[in-house]
C-alpha cells in the first residue's frame, strides 16, 4: 500500500487530480485495492482478497434458488392438524399479538383459519413431512435441513428481496453474490463469478419486477456485481461479433482499448476503468463459452427428463436450474435464480399447484443432478423466498381465495455444501404463526452461507461513508444447528 501510494503521488497531474476530484477518499481506497490485485490476476479473472477463505470453506459454490412472492409456508412446509380442526375459526389474538401486517389484511375484522390446501406425509428415512405439492422434494428429503423458523421485519416484496440480497431494506448496498466475489475472487476466465438468471410462472400472475439491485455491487467496484442472463434470444447482448469481423481482430481491437483505458487509469486513478477492461475481456472469452454452456445436446437423456419438459424451454425455471448445474461445474462461484410467481392473494387453490409444478421438479433435479456429480458436498442449495404466507385466509372471510405475506415465520430448505441433511431445524406454534424453537433471521441465514463459504461475516467488510459496511449490518450469528 505504501508502495503504492508513492506511486499515486508520482502519477498526480493537474488534469488527474481534476479529474479525479469526485471520487472521494472512497475512491481512492478503491483504486489503491484494484491496483494492488491487478498484476496477480488474469485478464479476465477477478482474484479475491488477500487472507480470504477466513476457514477452510464446506461450501466452494452457492445456488439460490430464490422464490420471489413468498410461497406458504402452511401449505408446503409446516403442517398443522389444528389448524384443520378448526378450519373457519379466526386464530385467536392470543395468537396473533400485534404482528405486523400488510396494509391488505392489517385491518381485517376477521381472521379465518385456513389449514394447508393439501395432506402432508412423511417423507424419507428422516421422516421429514412435506406436503403433497412438493412429490420430487420429498424424493430428496434425506438431503435437505429444512428450516421452519425463518422470519423477517419486511412485510412487502421489494424490501424483502432486497433485505436478504443486501443486508438492508433500502437499495444501495451490496448483494450477497457480490459480497462473496469480492472477497473470494472468481475460478473461471471464460465466465463470470456472479451470475443472476430470472423466471416467471407462465400466467406471469405475480406482477413483481426484478430490480438490478438485487444483484447490483452497491458501494463496491462494479466489476462484482452479477452479470444477468436474459431469458430470450442471446443469452448476453452483444456478444456475436459483427458480420466480417473475426476472432482474431477482435482480439487486437481489444488489446488496442484495453491499452488505451490503461494509460487513461494511469492518468485518472478512476477503479472503474478497471471494471471496463474486465468487462471487455470477459465479453470475448464469453463468445467462446456461452454457445456450448447452453447447448444441452450433450446431456444425457435421463438427465433431462429429470429437470421436466420445459428445460428444452430457454427462460423457464427448468432450463435455469440446468444452466447453473453447467455453470457451477466450469468455476461459477455465486447462480441467483429468480422465479416470480409465488404471490397467491386471490388464487391459492389454483396457482400453488402450478407454481409448485413448474419449479419443484427441477429444484430437486438440481440437487440429484450435483450429488450424481459428486458436486454436492461442496456445492451449497438454498431455496427460499422473502417471506411466508398468513395462516388466515385473504379476501370474504366466509370464503377465502388466498393468503396475503406473513415475515413473523416462514420455511426454507437448503442441501450440500456442508448442510445437516434430513434434518428439521426450528419449529412453530400450532397456526404456524409463532416462532416456539431455534429462531432463524434474515441476518442469520446471511451469516450461515457466508460461513460456509468461508467467510467470516463479521470480518469482510468495506469502508464506505466513514463506516465500515458488512452484508449482516451488525447483526447475525451463524446457525450451528444447521451445519453438519
Amino acid at each position: 500500500m505504501h508502495e503504492l501510494w508513492n506511486d499515486n503521488q508520482q502519477a498526480v497531474t493537474r488534469r488527474r487530480l481534476f479529474g479525479s476530484a469526485g471520487m472521494g477518499i472512497g475512491g481512492v481506497a478503491l483504486a489503491s485495492l484494484l491496483a494492488r490485485d491487478a498484476p496477480a490476476a488474469a485478464p479476465g479473472r477477478v482474484p479475491g482478497l488477500a487472507g480470504l477463505p477466513h476457514h477452510p470453506p464446506t461450501a466452494k459454490r452457492v445456488v439460490m434458488l430464490w422464490q420471489g412472492g413468498g410461497p406458504s409456508h402452511v401449505d408446503l412446509f409446516d403442517p398443522k392438524p389444528v389448524m384443520r380442526a378448526r378450519a373457519g375459526e379466526d386464530i385467536p389474538e392470543s395468537v396473533r399479538g400485534t404482528t405486523r401486517l400488510s396494509t391488505m389484511s392489517s385491518g381485517y375484522a376477521k381472521w379465518p383459519t385456513v389449514p394447508a390446501i393439501r395432506p402432508f406425509h412423511r417423507c424419507g428415512s428422516s421422516g421429514i413431512e412435506l406436503s403433497e405439492l412438493l412429490p420430487s422434494v420429498s424424493g430428496i428429503a434425506d438431503e435437505i435441513c429444512l428450516v421452519r423458523s425463518m422470519h423477517t421485519e419486511a412485510v412487502n416484496h421489494a424490501p424483502g428481496v432486497t433485505f436478504f440480497m443486501t443486508g438492508a431494506q433500502v437499495p444501495g448496498r451490496p448483494s450477497m453474490g457480490a459480497w462473496l466475489s469480492y472477497g473470494l475472487g472468481c475460478e473461471t476466465d471464460n465466465l463470470p463469478a456472479f451470475v443472476v438468471m430470472t423466471s416467471s410462472d407462465k400466467a406471469k400472475t405475480c406482477g413483481q419486477l426484478f430490480f438490478d439491485y438485487y444483484w447490483g455491487s452497491g458501494f463496491l467496484p462494479s466489476r462484482y456485481q452479477g452479470v444477468r442472463l436474459r431469458n430470450t434470444g442471446s443469452p448476453v447482448p452483444y456478444l456475436e461479433n459483427p458480420p466480417g469481423v473475426s476472432r482474431t481482430s477482435r482480439r487486437a481491437l481489444l488489446d488496442g482499448i484495453a491499452a488505451i483505458n490503461a494509460a487513461h487509469r494511469a492518468d485518472y486513478g478512476d477503479p472503474e476503468i478497471d471494471t471496463r477492461i474486465q468487462q471487455y475481456e470477459m465479453a470475448f472469452q464469453m463468445q467462446a463459452s456461452m454457445p456450448e454452456l447452453v447447448d444441452f445436446s450433450a446431456e444425457p437423456q435421463r438427465v433431462l427428463d429429470r429437470y421436466g419438459p420445459d428445460v428444452h424451454v430457454q427462460g423457464t425455471f427448468a432450463s435455469n436450474c440446468l444452466i447453473a448445474r453447467r455453470m457451477l461445474e466450469r468455476g461459477t462461484r455465486f447462480v441467483q435464480l429468480m422465479h416470480a410467481g409465488w404471490d397467491q392473494h386471490n388464487n391459492l387453490f389454483t396457482q400453488l399447484e402450478q407454481q409448485c409444478r413448474d419449479t419443484e421438479g427441477p429444484s430437486a433435479a438440481l440437487v440429484l443432478d450435483l450429488k450424481e456429480r459428486g458436486m454436492l458436498d461442496d456445492t451449497l442449495v438454498a431455496w427460499g423466498g422473502e417471506f411466508g404466507r398468513t395462516p388466515f385466509g385473504q379476501g370474504n372471510p366466509a370464503e377465502p381465495k388466498g393468503r396475503d405475506h406473513f415475515g413473523r415465520a416462514y420455511s426454507w430448505w437448503l442441501a450440500g455444501g456442508g448442510i445437516r441433511p434430513g434434518h428439521v431445524y426450528g419449529s412453530t406454534d400450532d397456526y404456524a404463526w409463532n416462532i416456539t424453537a431455534d429462531p432463524v433471521h434474515v441476518h442469520d441465514m446471511q451469516a450461515t452461507i457466508m460461513h460456509l463459504a468461508g467467510i467470516d461475516h463479521t470480518a469482510l467488510t468495506f469502508r464506505y461513508q466513514g463506516r465500515q459496511f458488512r452484508l449482516t449490518d451488525v447483526h447475525g450469528h451463524v446457525v450451528r444447528g444447521m451445519l453438519a
